[in-house]
């Protein structure tokens, strides 16, 4: 099995397969923010075999500002034009609320309750149930 690679930095960039996790967790200064655009535009663009997603769990995040919204919808905007779907996921009620507020909208960005829903989105993940087979002839 593939151990999880880390990509050095302020917030922890894991890649799981062909899909680039990240967590972020707690106050994210705005230096921190840009820093980790860069950081995900440069990996896509220079990892040797396509990303296939980047997925954003925000959960740990209790406050989101019209900056970060914007970073946020800036990553995806970047993933995408180098051929990469975001899925933001674990965003709280009160954070989707506040970024409608704002008038933050992010097309390119697609959401998920968890970072497990967002996987699946992407079309990776595990399967939480075995798959059926139906019987020859039925």
């Amino acid at each position: 099995m593939e151990r999880p690679r880390t990509h050095p930095g302020p917030v922890p960039v894991l890649l799981l397969g062909d899909v680039l996790l990240v967590t972020l967790q707690g106050d994210l200064h705005d230096s921190t923010a840009e820093q980790l655009q860069h950081e995900i535009a440069h990996h896509i663009a220079t990892s040797p075999a396509p990303v296939g997603g980047v997925v954003i769990d925000i959960s740990g995040i209790e406050i989101v500002d019209s900056f970060l919204g914007r970073v946020l919808a800036e990553i995806a905007a970047s993933a995408r034009l180098l051929a990469t779907r975001t899925v933001l996921a674990g965003m709280r009620p009160y954070v989707a609320i506040t970024l409608v507020e704002l008038g933050l909208t992010m097309p390119d960005l697609s959401t998920a309750l968890d970072a497990e829903r967002a996987l699946s989105l992407l079309g990776r993940g595990t399967r939480t149930t075995p798959p059926t087979h139906p019987e020859e002839g039925a």
